[in-house]
Order: C-alpha cells, then sequence, then structure tokens
C-alpha cells in the first residue's frame, strides 16, 4: 500500500492519531501505576511491622532483613497514639533525595512526580508516607529505592505502547476497509466512467448512472452526468455544424459560380430597348452582386470567421429603401397573410461609415424576421426603421407590432441553432448580424419584445481604433 495513494495516507494519519492518543493516555497510566506500586510497598511494609510487633521479642537480624527485602524497603516506622516507633530498619545505602506523602496527592502532581522518576537514570533513596490499612495507626512511613520502581514503569509503559500499536494496526486495516469499500470504490467507479467517457464523448452509453448510496457522492454523480450530457449534446451539435458548414461551403463555390454566369447576363438587360426592364437591371445586378458576395462571405465563414468589413461613406436612407423595397416585394408574394406597412424615419442626408453589403446583411435579416414574425399572425402590421447620430456615432431602430419573441429566443439570443424566433427557423440570422455588427465595432441589442412587438437597436461607432478593417478609399 503506497502512501501516494489516498487508503494508504488515511491509514497511516489512522494510526498516527491513535498513537497520539495513546500517548496521552500514557502518562496519566503511568502515574496510577506509580501510586499503586507505591501503595502495594506501604501495605507490605505494614505487613512486616506488624509480625514485628506480634511478638514481644526482638526479631533476629537475618529474619528482619528478610521481611524488609520481601516488603522492598529499608525502613519502616508506624505512628500509633502519637507515637512515633521505628519498627523495622536496616542500613540505607544513599541520602534520601525526595519525600513522598500519599494521603493528599493532586493528580497532576502526581503525573509531574512520575515523568520525573521515569527520565531520572540514577537509583536513588526516597521517603513514602501514607496511610496504614484498616486504621492500623495514625501513618506509616518507608524508605526505598527507585530503581526497581522506574525498571517496572518502564515495562509497563512498554507493554501499553504494544497494545496501543496493535490497537492503531487493528483500528487502521478496519478503517482502511471501510474506507475502501465506502470511499475508494464508488471513487474508483467514477474515475473509471470519466476515462470511458473520455475515450468516446460523444458516445451517449458512456455516460454515468448515479448509484451511489452516499449523499455527497451521489450529488458528484449526478453532477458529472449533466456535465457529460452538456458536453456530448455539445459536441453532437458542432459535429452536425461543421457537416453543415463543408455542405453549405461547397453548396457557396458551387452557387459563386452559377450567379457570376447569371451577373455577366444580368449586365446586358441595361442595353434592352424596354424601359422597365432598364430601370430593373441595376436591381437585378445589385442583388446578383450581393448574392456573390454572400456565397464569398459563406466561403469565409468556412474558415472560420467573417471578412474584415470594408469601410466606405454612403448614404444610409437609399440602403434602408433597398431593404424595404426588398422585403415589401418578399412580402406581396405571401397568400393569405395581411398587409404590413413599412414605415422609414431616416434622415434624407444621414451620411455614416461602414461595410455597405455587410449592413444590407444586417438590415435585411431584422427587417425578414420582423416581417415573418407578423405574417405568421394572419394580421396587418407595421415594421418601422429609423435612425440618427450623436457624438460617440450612429443607431438604427428596427421595431415591429409583431407577436413578441418567445421566451427561449430571448434567453438565446444571438446563438446560432438556438435563437430561432419562429418554427422551423435556425437562428442564424440574428447570430451573424450580430457578428457582422461587433466586426464594426457595434452592438446590436434587443430594446424589448413582449406583446406589442419587439424592437432591436444597431449602433456604430466614430471611433474604430483598434480595430482590423479595411478602407475601400471612399471615406471622403
Amino acid at each position: 500500500m503506497s502512501l501516494n495513494t489516498l487508503s494508504g495516507r488515511f491509514a497511516l494519519l489512522t494510526g498516527i492519531f491513535v498513537l497520539l492518543a495513546e500517548l496521552l493516555i500514557l502518562l496519566p497510566s503511568l502515574a496510577n501505576y506509580r501510586l499503586d506500586y507505591l501503595e502495594s510497598r506501604l501495605e507490605r511494609a505494614q505487613i512486616a511491622s506488624l509480625a514485628q510487633l506480634a511478638t514481644d521479642e526482638t526479631l533476629a537480624s537475618d529474619v528482619e532483613s528478610e521481611l524488609l527485602e520481601n516488603a522492598g524497603v529499608f525502613n519502616v516506622v508506624l505512628r500509633r497514639n502519637d507515637v512515633r516507633q521505628l519498627v523495622l530498619s536496616s542500613p540505607i545505602p544513599h541520602p534520601i533525595s525526595a519525600t513522598y506523602d500519599l494521603r493528599a496527592q493532586p493528580f497532576w502532581t502526581s503525573a509531574r512526580d512520575a515523568l520525573a522518576q521515569l527520565l531520572e537514570p540514577q537509583n536513588r533513596v526516597i521517603r513514602v508516607i501514607g496511610a496504614p490499612v484498616n486504621q492500623a495507626g495514625q501513618l506509616i512511613e518507608i524508605t526505598m529505592d527507585t530503581a526497581r520502581l522506574r525498571t517496572e514503569m518502564i515495562d509497563y509503559g512498554l507493554r501499553l505502547l504494544a497494545i496501543s500499536a496493535a490497537f492503531s494496526i487493528l483500528t487502521a486495516l478496519l478503517l482502511n476497509v471501510a474506507a475502501q469499500r465506502l470511499l475508494l470504490v464508488p471513487i474508483r467507479r467514477v474515475i473509471s466512467h470519466m476515462t470511458a467517457y473520455a475515450n468516446a464523448p460523444e458516445d451517449a452509453r458512456s455516460i454515468i448512472t448515479p448509484t451511489a448510496r452516499l449523499s455527497e457522492l451521489n450529488e458528484a454523480e449526478t453532477a458529472l452526468a449533466a456535465m457529460q450530457r452538456t458536453v456530448t449534446s455539445a459536441l453532437k451539435q458542432k459535429e452536425r455544424l461543421a457537416q453543415l458548414g463543408q455542405a453549405v461551403a461547397r453548396i457557396s463555390h458551387d452557387l459563386r459560380n452559377i450567379l457570376t454566369t447569371s451577373q455577366i447576363f444580368a449586365d446586358r438587360l441595361e442595353t434592352s430597348e424596354d424601359p422597365a426592364v432598364r430601370r430593373a437591371a441595376p436591381k437585378l445586378v445589385n442583388s446578383i452582386s450581393r448574392a456573390v458576395n454572400l456565397c464569398e462571405t459563406t466561403l469565409a465563414f468556412g474558415k472560420a470567421k467573417e471578412p474584415a468589413p470594408s469601410l466606405s461613406r454612403f448614404n444610409l436612407a437609399s440602403l434602408v429603401t433597398e431593404v424595404t423595397e426588398a422585403e415589401a416585394l418578399a412580402s406581396d408574394r405571401v397568400d393569405g397573410a395581411g398587409s404590413i406597412e413599412f414605415l422609414t424615419d431616416v434622415p434624407a442626408g444621414l451620411m455614416i461609415r461602414a461595410d455597405r453589403d455587410q449592413l444590407f446583411r444586417v438590415l435585411s435579416n431584422l427587417v425578414r424576421n420582423a416581417r415573418q414574425a407578423i405574417e405568421a399572425t394572419r394580421q396587418p402590421g407595421t415594421i418601422e426603421i429609423g435612425a440618427g447620430e450623436d457624438e460617440s456615432g450612429w443607431f438604427i431602430r428596427v421595431g415591429d407590432t409583431g407577436p413578441g419573441l418567445p421566451q427561449k429566443a430571448r434567453d438565446y439570443l444571438f446563438q446560432p441553432f438556438s435563437g430561432g424566433s419562429r418554427k422551423g427557423g435556425t437562428g442564424l440570422g440574428l447570430a451573424i448580424a450580430a457578428d457582422l455588427v461587433r466586426n464594426h465595432g457595434g452592438k446590436l441589442e434587443l430594446l424589448r419584445s413582449d406583446s406589442e412587438g419587439t424592437q432591436f437597436c444597431l449602433t456604430l461607432p466614430r471611433e474604430l481604433a483598434g480595430l482590423s478593417l479595411r478602407e475601400d478609399g471612399s471615406d471622403s
């Protein structure tokens, strides 16, 4: 089990924490063991002294030495009836270094003395005072050395640590098994699902199904599944868009060639003897030119970006007139639709600087969407185009009296294939229009959309600093 794994580190930390807890228990345990040891020496000394007091004669020296050795002490002093009596005695090898009264010793004092006894390597002689058992006197006092006490305390501490280590290892193993079953197995399952999904993100079968019993892991699996579904859907949509882009590029390439040929024949209509044909020829040529330009732009879009605007100064009113006339003709060809009135409020002398063809596409998309929305109601309606200028730039407003955009269209406005406002629509029109306006450094935004109609506002700045644009030389 490696320490670089979660289970290895979990087991190591468990063992460390259990050992720390046992170390905190060790000092009180040693203090209690020392206290029990000293009290047992007092009891043995009391028994040995009672053997002496039970006889009227003085014990032989060898018997007295045997009693003291069995008790593990040098001297025994009893105090009875306020008389202090040396009952048993033997030579003391060293001077008495400390006195401990066990009759009223706080726990922390006992713990401190035990730690000092454990850390003192030299053998010393100490005096211990306690209360005799069974009320056999007022006090009992003994003298003893500390060598054996320290040895037994060390043995007891090592045994306690060994038992603690065994319990620590057992606890760590049990906790590790529990962690494996409750945490690591579900985590490895999530990792395996993520790996399988990374190998085939387009395959919906690799999306994880939340099955974890723990609420936190279940929430993580649920969030992962939602993210995988979103990514899979986005990848499929991008794949469809890529295929559509390739198809549109091929169609635009062939259509451009066809329109170029048509443009050549349309140029000859200007020499027609029919006055009506001669008047319609420029508009037809302009329409074909815009179609050719649109095909070329589509081919450029297939390379991931629109071409930079080719700036020129032109009269906005004439451009708006072209847009409304084209849409009016399209409206007249729709059977069963209510009549649509086109109103323009554009100053006749308003000159703006922009790419004329791209701005035509933007306004055509906005007006066409407005027209189709009104036609869908089978009721009469109005489309109004207004424009003006201020110190910062130019603005163009396009409004209608249609039914307003649905909520989904407002939520995904200007996103391709998401913001369509009518059934069967793709939403490409508004997305392309917003992109073209951004290329000018401007902004296309929705001012309002409700039951009384919809209004968009297009703004173009005068300052073009930092924009990559092409000037055609007509800005004069």
